[in-house]
């Protein structure tokens, strides 16, 4: 099959934007259930085993509506947001980005370098930044500096898409409900493992969509 072929099938163009056609959208889904199911295992089981809490992402939708809105959102109706943006959201957004935004990657790794090493700074400057928190630091630079060294680009990318579905959350998110840049300065370890589920969740969504686009 020949790329304009494949790019048809794949999706459909609204104006300039290329969007996804009906049978990616399943693709989308299906490699964002299967990302959640990890990320699941990860958050409420083996970080409350690490840390003695679970990762409650469903707890930043209450924490948003609260600090912007002064609502309590309902339990049921955080947990179908939290699924909803894990098995349609960021896959959809990933399509959006990685179909219309030529060097995505690039562009993503620079947003995720830039940011966190200012929040890392930042902690410095105030006298809060330790080893552990430097060691972080270097370990989210070794993961991106994968570009310049691993020639499996999919893989690569794969986990750039991870990456920045941890930025959207501590770096976007949780500074809009009230909490620190990165939650470093409310809890530095829960990001650590709050990136770990992150990029493993996205890398596996992404993997999982784009092996059986390839089929299709």
């Amino acid at each position: 099959m020949n790329m304009d072929n494949t790019m048809s099938a794949e999706s459909l163009k609204l104006g300039p934007i290329a969007i996804p056609a009906p049978k990616t959208l399943v693709n989308l889904a299906i490699g964002g259930v299967v990302g959640l199911i990890i990320w699941e295992i990860w958050a409420r089981f083996i970080t409350k085993l690490v840390l003695g809490y679970p990762l409650e992402p469903a707890g930043l939708i209450d924490a948003i509506a609260q600090h912007q809105l002064g609502l309590a959102v309902p339990y049921l109706l955080r947990e179908v947001l939290h699924y909803a943006v894990g098995i349609f959201g960021y896959p959809i957004f990933y399509y959006l980005v990685s179909r219309n935004l030529k060097s995505w990657g690039l562009v993503l790794d620079a947003i995720v370098l830039i940011t966190f090493t200012a929040g890392v700074g930042l902690m410095a400057i105030k006298g809060q930044a330790g080893f552990a928190l430097f060691a972080f630091w270097i370990v989210v630079v070794l993961l991106i500096s994968l570009r310049y060294f691993w020639r499996n680009r999919a893989m690569v990318d794969a986990i750039t898409w991870g990456n920045f579905t941890w930025f959207n959350a501590l770096g976007i998110m949780a500074p809009i409900g009230g909490l620190s840049f990165y939650i470093l300065g409310d809890a530095a370890s829960l990001s650590f493992m709050s990136f770990v589920g992150h990029v493993v969740y996205g890398a596996i969504a992404v993997i999982i969509f784009e092996r059986r686009q390839m089929k299709m």
